[in-house]
């Protein structure tokens, strides 16, 4: 396999403007040995070594079933139609190969028929857009909605005319044999390479998901891209949740079982208004949107505990309503089973006396989101493990704090891992310089985006834009892009106002955009050349001191002896910050410069653990030198 990563190797000769790096072989043979062994393996490969070919190659050549798994549906997309055909390519490759994604990603042909007869309660947009996937759905093979062109992936449609794991009919559906996601998961179950993604790891594995059994299929080898995500996703399969969305979903397929299947019960019409109207109710008595706050705090309201009350009871008479019509419509009995799985669900949350669990809300304008989440995965996923044998590889660009991998291998039961850190070939001192600004406005102070804004104009100026401004607020990004849309002459593009690729995709053209985002846009975004050429990143990432999963998990540490700030706080924050500034340098010729407006890297002895878990850049404190840099292009 070594032979593969050579000057004159098969990936040499068959990528063009492939290069070798000692990294990138370096990992590819710790992966074959850990493959060889059937031990775990941790490695954190800096930006730029290559990764995704480094755990490729050995996967392709291992003989095995190998399970690789991504952080998010878009880099599952980019592995499994660029960077496996063109490494299979070049090795010869002759297994086979197969995309796998969560049961909501595929057109439901059952739920299609059922929207189309219950048409009436749509509204007249969604009504169009249910004829266009009609149509398309006579000419899909593989009912991936992301092929669906002409609809977007946030529209209204997508949960009419998908089923989840609560309301999949199963082996009892009457179009089960055409059913897409079981021909995905036959193809998966005669495949040698399996590309999922982290959520549909975890809720395979630990959900179980029902219907028709688990949807992947037994691996000998599991490779995690993007690793540094999975105890945050492994938290959420691990607790429990109950949502808004959940709630009002059951209610609209009660009302579509009374329009299609059970038209003589207006009981069911009237139950399902009842629990639409107690769920919007309730999200509302949870008080102001955009805030994640403490259930425990939020249940002890009278308000709020009449109002769930009310809630239990909607759910209660959906059940029993539904129970009256059983063995009368398929639709109806899944509805059924799914109100008593709800308020199994919603009895385990107003037991907020469990311990060792977070319990919180979110909420945004409509929806909202009961959870409990446990404060440690480590044990479970020790257990998940355990009962899948084979060889679990885990790498990511940001997986150490301080040099030390014990934070990401403490947290997901890696103890006995082997672990590898590669630095990254960039030539960061020679390509990059790292800025922390002088006289920057105190973090929360009134005016501090405009401040902000005027005083970081002249180098977004002299760059001509060509700039990510990575906030850590909403807020703060809503009022900076104001600021910059009120007085540059520079497109200024908002996150939220269309989707993050179409965002990107306007970056790109542009050529000279300003892009102001937060947190989705701080890693798994991938800009190379001059189109890119400044990050600022408005201050240090902590989670905010009111967050109810940090205070619990700051209260856990604290009971065992330990230093919430240093062993909670910090490496989240550090692991947050290496990924935004991952987005500056992105290839070889690429140069640049990183501005962090958070004057506690330099006033505060925990700033050093930052700063040494940053690429080595050289450092200024001078707006001015960052000026001078940019203009050296």
């Amino acid at each position: 396999m070594t032979d593969d990563f050579a000057p004159g190797g098969a990936l040499a000769k068959a990528i063009t403007g492939f290069n070798p790096r000692e990294s990138q072989r370096q990992m590819a043979q710790a992966i074959r040995t850990a493959i060889a062994d059937k031990k775990p393996l941790v490695v954190e490969a800096g930006t730029g070594t290559g990764k995704t070919y480094a755990y490729l190659v050995p996967a392709l050549r291992a003989d095995a079933k190998v399970i690789i798994s991504t952080g998010s549906k878009a880099l599952q997309d980019q592995l499994y139609t660029r960077d496996l055909p063109k490494v299979a390519a070049a090795l010869k490759y002759q297994g086979k190969t197969a995309l796998l994604k969560g049961r909501s990603n595929y057109l439901c042909l059952e739920r299609l028929e059922q929207q189309t007869l219950g048409a009436a309660g749509i509204p007249v947009e969604t009504q169009s857009q249910l004829a266009t996937v009609r149509h398309w759905s006579s000419e899909t093979t593989d009912g991936d909605i992301a092929n669906c062109s002409g609809i977007a992936e946030e529209s209204p449609v997508w949960p009419l005319v998908t089923s989840t794991n609560d309301n999949c009919l199963g082996s009892d559906c009457p179009l089960y044999k055409d059913c897409f996601v079981v021909k995905a998961r036959r193809k998966a179950m005669d495949a040698d390479i399996v590309v999922v993604n982290h959520h549909l790891f975890l809720a395979d594995m630990v959900v179980k998901e029902g219907g028709f059994g688990e949807l992947i299929p037994a691996g000998d080898v599991m490779i995690f891209d993007e690793a540094h995500q999975m105890p945050d996703i492994a938290s959420q399969y691990f607790g429990q949740q109950l949502t808004g969305r959940h709630l009002l979903d059951l209610a609209r397929d009660m009302t579509l079982a009374y329009r299609t299947d059970v038209r003589d019960m207006a009981q069911l019409q009237k139950s399902a208004d009842q629990l639409s109207f107690r769920t919007q109710d309730f999200r509302l008595a949870l008080g102001e949107p955009g805030f994640r706050g403490n259930l425990r705090d939020a249940l002890s309201q009278p308000a709020v505990q009449r109002s769930l009350v009310l809630l239990d009871d909607a759910l209660e008479l959906c059940h029993d309503v539904a129970k009256m019509a059983l063995g009368r419509s398929a639709l109806l009995d899944a509805a059924y089973e799914r109100a008593a799985l709800y308020r199994a669900r919603l009895k385990r949350l107003k037991n907020t006396q469990e311990t060792g669990f977070s319990y919180w809300y979110e909420c945004n304008a409509r929806q909202f989101v009961l959870a409990l989440t446990p404060l440690s995965v480590s044990d479970r996923f020790h257990e998940v493990m355990a009962e899948k044998a084979g060889t679990w590889v885990f790498t990511s660009a940001t997986l150490s704090v301080d040099d030390r991998m014990d934070h990401f291998t403490r947290r997901m039961g890696l103890d006995d891992a082997q672990t590898l850190m590669l630095q990254s070939p960039f030539d960061y001192a020679t390509q990059s310089l790292l800025c922390v600004p002088r006289f920057l406005p105190e973090p929360g102070q009134r005016g501090a985006a405009v401040q902000l804004a005027r005083m970081l104009m002249p180098v977004i100026i002299a760059n001509k834009g060509r700039c990510f401004f990575l906030c850590t607020s909403h807020q703060m990004m809503r009022d900076l892009a104001a600021e910059f849309r009120a007085s540059l002459t520079l497109p200024v593009l908002l996150q939220g106002e269309t989707g993050k690729r179409q965002l990107l995709q306007q970056f790109v053209s542009a050529g000279n955009a300003v892009l102001v985002a937060t947190s989705s846009f701080w890693e798994g975004v991938d800009v190379r050349g001059d189109t890119l050429s400044c990050v600022i990143i408005d201050k240090l990432p902590f989670t905010s001191p009111d967050d109810p999963l940090l205070k619990a998990r700051s209260e856990d540490c604290q009971l065992r002896g330990g230093d919430p700030f240093a062993e909670v706080q910090i490496p989240e924050a550090v692991i947050a910050l290496k990924q935004g500034v991952g987005r500056l340098i992105r290839d070889t010729t690429d140069r640049g410069v990183l501005i962090i407006c958070d004057q506690r890297l330099v006033t505060r002895p925990y700033g050093a653990t930052f700063l040494k878990s940053l690429p080595p850049a050289p450092r200024t404190r001078s707006l001015q030198r960052a000026i001078d840099f940019l203009a050296r292009r």
